[in-house]
């Protein structure tokens, strides 16, 4: 070890204590800094400094440190071992491995198979257990100096999982993996498919999402690609999670960005900006006009309160030549919630700016399936304003019509999605005779309080359609559970003035309740026009859902963009054009 020095802030100290095998000193040139954190008592320095600031090690050669010296350097997520090559170079490889401790056998083929026994071995003598969330970065030690320099080894779990499990895990796998090599600077990361090309890109695509926008200095985002050797079938899946993964995090975005930077105005320029690199998408912007030609009350009672002018968003894709009737998508897109003259306490009131992100998913899975061309026939419509408290905003016992002519009492103004969300709903199914309607939206506390934010509420009395969220949800990771639609509920929501009041008169079973006002304008006035037919519906209510307080795997700390990747899966199940 004679000669080998710290490198710190420029200076160039002596150590003592040999922590290389003394056997490879033949192999060294240059400087090295050689700790480990059982050691660094031991050194012989000049200058003090504390234990983890020595966590650190540069490197030229392979093949020379001694296993049980580094033992103890462990860690429940990613191990606190660093390594740092003096090369420029700083390409960085993501593989898995399972609770077996066998790598995948996608991984397996990318190393040599004496590497892959020394990682095993290393694994081994860390203690890790390969369960799903593990991760383990190191140094490559491949005797061809293929370039990678730091290699993220994720747990996968058990290999003989169910697909639908093996595809989360390779999600949550990949996502941790490529943070983790983002933390250490990596600027290339390559990401092996561990046999799930498709849930491998969304797992590294999501988990390196990042919201700086807003900031001055900004990072420099690492470049994330797949490893070569993919056959053209595992490229198209790649390809395909890819496109899932980009469509989310543009949801991200768009409920991430600050109300007064994500106004209707705004909200509507973004979507036609971002759709129209895709063929066979028609993005139509309507204003107040449009709402009182087509006597959207609802919508313009809570609009009223609010300077922004309103704005309807009508998305229409069509990746069906034939004139099948399309499938329908609503969102919430309520840009800012104050709660109206009926005001949200000040605690958590910043949130609200991610209240339209039912609108921004259903936009971005119309951006998904257009990006993978799915052969389905689609529209997508979403009603943009604020809820805000003017001179002119609505007050509690006002009464409004919606456009299929029922009457609502407004007995709370911070109830204002459902109104929104009505008027929409009755525009599309008149409109485009669609043949399921599903609609999102961070509509009620109670969800928060019911599913916390684990599982999206869905409300549907069609078995069918349940049927095929639910399977497009396992598909993709992001859970659902479904809710009672019920009469009772109904019965609660009805007023002494008008035909419906916008909360119920009982307390509890708040989103059930609200999901049966919603239930009022699907079908109520399509039923009395010709060759029109009430389509199976849906309602996703995502206030639990919409954002998280940290990061794990394929999920980043804030908005989540929830659940435009089931929404991108639910139609590709219409199209019959899945996997």
């Amino acid at each position: 070890m004679e000669g080998a020095k710290i490198i710190k802030q420029n200076q160039v100290l002596d150590i003592g204590g040999a922590i290389l095998d003394e056997s490879q000193e033949d192999k060294m040139s240059g400087s090295f800094l050689i700790v480990n954190a059982d050691s660094v008592d031991k050194l012989n320095i000049k200058q003090k400094y504390t234990r983890t600031k020595y966590l650190r090690m540069f490197i030229s050669k392979f093949k020379f440190i001694n296993q049980s010296k580094l033992a103890n350097i462990t860690s429940k997520s990613c191990t606190g071992l660093r390594f740092y090559s003096s090369s420029s170079r700083t390409n960085g490889l993501v593989v898995g491995y399972y609770s077996n401790l066998q790598l995948s056998k996608t991984s397996s083929n990318l190393i040599q198979n004496t590497f892959a026994k020394s990682i095993i071995e290393e694994i081994k003598a860390r203690d890790l257990k390969g369960k799903s969330g593990e991760c383990h970065v190191t140094f490559e030690r491949s005797a061809d100096n293929s370039g990678f320099r730091q290699i993220a080894f994720v747990g996968l779990g058990k290999h003989d999982a169910d697909q639908n499990e093996l595809s989360e895990n390779v999600r949550n796998a990949v996502g941790n993996g490529v943070r983790a090599l983002e933390e250490r600077k990596v600027s290339v990361i390559e990401v092996d498919s561990m046999s799930h090309p498709q849930a491998a890109a969304e797992g590294a695509f999501l988990g390196a999402y990042k919201y700086d926008t807003l900031k001055t200095k900004k990072t420099t985002p690492a470049i994330i690609k797949h490893t070569s050797g993919l056959s053209e079938n595992d490229l198209e899946k790649w390809n395909i999670g890819k496109a899932y993964a980009e469509s989310q995090n543009w949801a991200r975005d768009l409920a991430s960005t600050p109300a007064n930077l994500m106004t209707p105005t705004i909200f509507a320029e973004e979507v036609v900006r971002e759709l129209s690199q895709f063929d066979n998408v028609i993005v139509n912007v309507y204003g107040k006009e449009f709402a009182e030609k087509h006597k959207m009350g609802l919508f313009m009672s809570v609009a009223q309160g609010s300077d922004q002018p309103l704005k309807f968003v009508e998305i229409i894709y069509k990746g069906n030549s034939s004139q099948d009737r399309p499938v329908a998508l609503v969102g919430k897109g309520i840009t800012f919630d104050s709660g109206g003259i009926s005001i949200k306490p000040a605690k958590g009131m910043d949130s609200m700016k991610g209240d339209m992100g039912g609108g921004a998913s259903v936009v971005a899975a119309m951006r998904g399936i257009a990006a993978i061309k799915a052969p389905v026939n689609v529209v997508c419509c979403v009603p943009l304003t604020e809820n805000m408290l003017n001179g002119s905003a609505a007050k509690p016992g006002d009464v409004f019509y919606g456009m299929n002519g029922k009457s609502v009492e407004v007995l709370n103004t911070d109830a204002e999605g459902r109104l929104v969300l009505a008027d929409a709903l009755t525009y599309v199914v008149d409109t485009y005779n669609p043949t399921s309607v599903i609609d999102v939206a961070t509509l009620t506390g109670a969800m928060v309080v019911a599913l916390g934010e684990t599982y999206s509420g869905v409300f549907t009395p069609a078995a069918d359609l349940w049927k095929r969220i639910e399977e497009a949800s396992l598909v993709t990771g992001d859970s659902v559970w479904r809710m009672p639609t019920h009469p009772a509920y109904l019965k609660v929501m009805e007023s002494r003035v008008a035909d419906l009041a916008n909360i119920g008169s009982v307390n509890g079973a708040g989103s059930a309740t609200a999901a049966m006002f919603l239930s009022q304008f699907i079908g109520s006035k399509s039923s009395e026009t010709p060759g029109v037919s009430d389509p199976m519906w849906a309602h996703m209510d995502i206030a639990g859902t919409m954002d998280t307080g940290s990061s794990s795997g394929h999920q980043v700390r804030g908005m989540t963009g929830r659940p435009t990747r089931t929404l991108i899966e639910l139609l590709r199940g219409f199209s019959g054009s899945k996997h």
